[in-house]
């Protein structure tokens, strides 16, 4: 049985973003070392964003129960700053690669462009960011012992998993929406990912009142996730060709045929 929670809760927590990787970065090598690049610079901001909490904690009063816990919120705010500053730096290195990338091709033009890094590394930052949240979650779902058993809530493994699956989806669209607000220069969009970012770590707070965290963060999921759809150029006109799998004729594949001259005999 507690197998089955622990490969249950994983498949919800990190389905999307496996099916995500398979189908649009795996077959990439430059997508794979976006993805790659993006983890270590979340780690990076984790490692900083604890080294200040573990400081500040050993320099107050381990005793007084509510500053520890301001203390803890304290350190969730610090943590989600220094995961956008580093989301920018990161921003800005792709930048420069791109700008690289176009230098020495044959074309001219990058061989990945900056939507693409965009979406590939806030994947890369949601699925780290996912895996350290139920890493260990996951770890006591095998079991011995019955979640519940002595009052508390009996779901909370199963909401844990669904919170790390928006968690995992809020970071992909957090990352298109943040790249193109800085490529646009669209400060008020900046302000309002990490505003978003921020409520949704403080909405972590209310657990395990589930019904008050868990459904406010996929409404702030749905709404981002739609935002993130219109900012990569999408359109209800796009949806419904593609429900439609309906293909356009390419009118200049037929002028071109069109215009070959006949070989002569």
């Amino acid at each position: 049985m507690g197998a089955a929670v622990c490969f249950g809760c994983a498949g919800i927590a990190f389905g999307p973003a496996l099916a995500l990787v398979l189908l649009t970065v795996a077959a990439e090598p430059l997508r794979v070392i976006v993805l790659v690049a993006g983890a270590f610079f979340w780690l990076v901001s984790l490692l900083l964003a604890s080294l200040i909490w573990f400081i500040s904690v050993h320099l107050s009063d381990r005793e007084d129960a509510k500053l520890q816990y301001g203390l803890l919120i304290f350190g969730a705010a610090v943590s989600v700053l220094l995961q956008e500053a580093f989301r920018f730096a990161y921003f800005k290195l792709l930048k420069k690669a791109d700008e690289g990338l176009a230098m020495i091709s044959e074309d001219g033009r990058s061989p990945i462009s900056l939507r693409q890094m965009a979406y590939v590394s806030g994947l890369s930052f949601g699925i780290i960011s996912g895996m350290f949240s139920v890493i260990n979650i996951l770890a006591d779902s095998v079991g011995p012992g019955i979640v519940g058993i002595h009052g508390d809530s009996p779901y909370y493994f199963i909401t844990s998993a669904f919170l790390t699956m928006a968690l995992v989806l809020l970071h992909t669209f957090w990352g298109v929406i943040f790249f193109d607000a800085c490529e646009k220069r669209h400060y008020w969009c900046l302000g309002l990912v990490v505003a978003s970012h921020l409520l949704t770590s403080g909405l972590t707070f209310l657990n395990p009142w589930y019904e008050a965290s868990l459904a406010p963060i996929f409404v702030i999921t749905l709404c981002t996730g739609l935002w993130a759809f219109v900012t990569a150029g999408g359109s209800l006109r796009n949806i419904l060709k593609c429900l439609s799998c309906k293909q356009e004729d390419d009118s200049r594949v037929m002028m071109y045929s069109a215009l070959q001259v006949p070989l002569e005999d």
